[in-house]
């Protein structure tokens, strides 16, 4: 099911608010929880029955697990470690077998020249972020030598379905607590709204700017995986558009997400703080997917050694925990190129910054009036870069599209972007005409709009860190007035107008 359809708009979600409150009000809270995790298998379910059962055994297997690791982290510390090394062995070799299985067995049969037919599984919706949110479970029960007591609440914190399918990847220590409040089930009407605001903001975010500047990109990186040559101008609007189609997807994902779970009381965290306002690549993943860099640095890169071990063993964790980071997203040699592309620009921030330090200069970004400016640009386009290879569905296209850009491709047609939204009828120029102005205006909205718990302030609905805090009033936020009610009323209607165009968001393929 998608947030962007007219049955969860107009079926599941009203009817899943209706019980979950009902209950709430009658004072049946450990019903209200129960039924909102029926209620989220069964939003899971509905792209694929037969897997729900693989989630449900899946988070059985690592509650109880992780409440055998706590009882003898207690008391057998060794013990507890081998414990937890089986249940990491049988999450992660899970994940691997249905997400990597066949891009192993495929480079493995390239290696050694072979052709026995493989038919890799069909992988299961949001396999990767609910193995990571138990694997930092047991980790913790690890550590900590405390469990979750109550069987309910963990189920619903792996299947709360406002984050089931595409993050934020939560942590149970921000979570478990909310759903043991005592009043966690009684409707708010203050929170119901702000969550709607904030779901419509989400929603026009996907459907009136991701879906249309999407149709400028597509064309591009179809070529190239064609074998097409691709022009300057093409290869670059092409980049730029996938860009801004991503952010704004992912970006209006996970505003939904934060705003549906704030109608059912529950803070999900920020995953999104305007991350092409960046002045270096450190600063743009503290930025961007907040929750999965969090992940990635407590239980991969701390794991590893972090920056306890000197410089070199550093940078050599850095590449390894992006590395591992660009595979998590997907079984591919494009996924782990754009993720040693990243290690390998944080590598050269951080040596970078270290030689600035040394000769006593200021800190990166902050020498100068037009300094920052011009480091947010660079970062940009190096983010830019990298989006190409995270695109493309092949190395050759990806390679196709970089030369483009650079402009070494010969004998490439022009045009390519806008050829697919213009055409010669007039009843289709003022869409055409509509749709270049989103592509055009799309760019610096992304640089000068603020994130969500910003534009939201003392009504924020988001975790930042792992506590809630209200923020003071900006000048063009969010306020219970006319006017703004209206505006984003406007902004509900066509986002629910173009719902007929439903499309995936691009983090369900993750």
């Amino acid at each position: 099911m998608l947030f962007n359809s007219h049955v969860f708009l107009f079926a599941f979600l009203p009817l899943a608010l209706l019980v979950y409150f009902g209950l709430g009000h009658r004072g049946h809270t450990r019903g209200a929880l129960f039924s909102l995790m029926a209620a989220s298998l069964v939003f899971y379910g509905w792209w694929s029955a037969g897997y729900v059962l693989l989630l449900v055994a899946s988070l059985s297997f690592d509650y109880l697990l992780g409440a055998r690791i706590a009882r003898l982290a207690a008391v057998d510390k060794p013990r507890a470690r081998r414990l937890l090394i089986v249940g990491l062995t049988i999450d992660l070799g899970l994940l691997a077998y249905f997400k990597y299985s066949g891009f192993l067995v495929e480079n493995v049969q390239a290696l050694l020249g072979t052709h026995w037919h493989y038919t890799p599984p069909v992988l299961p919706l949001a396999i990767s972020f609910y193995t990571f949110q138990q694997v930092a479970y047991l980790v913790d029960c690890y550590r900590t030598a405390e469990r979750e007591p109550s069987p309910l609440r963990y189920g619903l914190f792996v299947t709360f379905f406002p984050h089931e399918i595409a993050g934020p990847l939560v942590n149970h220590r921000e979570m478990l607590p909310q759903f043991a409040e005592p009043d966690v089930a009684r409707a708010r009407t203050e929170r119901i709204t702000v969550g709607l605001i904030c779901f419509f903001r989400g929603l026009f975010k996907k459907v009136a700017v991701a879906d249309v500047v999407a149709q400028f990109a597509n064309p591009v990186f179809a070529a190239a995986g064609r074998g097409e040559a691709i022009g300057l101008v093409d290869g670059w609007v092409g980049a730029v558009a996938y860009s801004l189609q991503l952010y704004f997807d992912f970006s209006g994902y996970s505003d939904m997400a934060i705003g549906l779970a704030w109608m059912f009381n529950i803070r999900l965290p920020l995953n999104f703080d305007t991350p092409y306002r960046s002045a270096s690549i450190v600063e743009f993943w503290r930025r961007w997917h907040i929750s999965l860099s969090r992940f990635l640095r407590d239980y991969l890169y701390v794991a590893l050694g972090g920056n306890r071990k000197g410089r070199v063993r550093r940078y050599v964790n850095l590449m390894l925990t992006m590395v591992l980071g660009g595979l998590w997203h997907g079984a591919g040699w494009n996924f782990l190129l754009w993720g040693a592309l990243h290690g390998s620009y944080l590598v050269l921030t951080h040596a970078w910054t270290a030689a600035r330090e040394r000769l006593d200069l200021a800190p990166l970004g902050q020498e100068g009036r037009w300094t920052r400016p011009l480091s947010i640009a660079a970062t940009y386009v190096a983010v830019v870069v990298a989006w190409v290879f995270f695109r493309a569905e092949t190395l050759d296209g990806a390679l196709g599209v970089l030369k483009g850009m650079a402009g070494l491709s010969s004998h490439a047609s022009s045009g390519l972007a806008f050829r697919a939204v213009w055409n010669d009828d007039l009843s289709s120029f003022f869409r055409a005409a509509t749709k270049t102005a989103i592509l055009f205006a799309a760019l610096p909205v992304v640089f000068l709009s603020t994130g969500l718990h910003r534009w939201m302030g003392p009504y924020n609905p988001a975790l930042i860190g792992e506590s809630a805090q209200p923020l003071p009033a900006i000048r063009w936020g969010w306020q219970p007035s006319p006017g703004q009610v209206l505006a984003c009323a406007a902004m509900a209607a066509v986002a629910i107008l173009r719902l007929s165009e439903v499309s995936e968001f691009i983090y369900y393929n993750f």
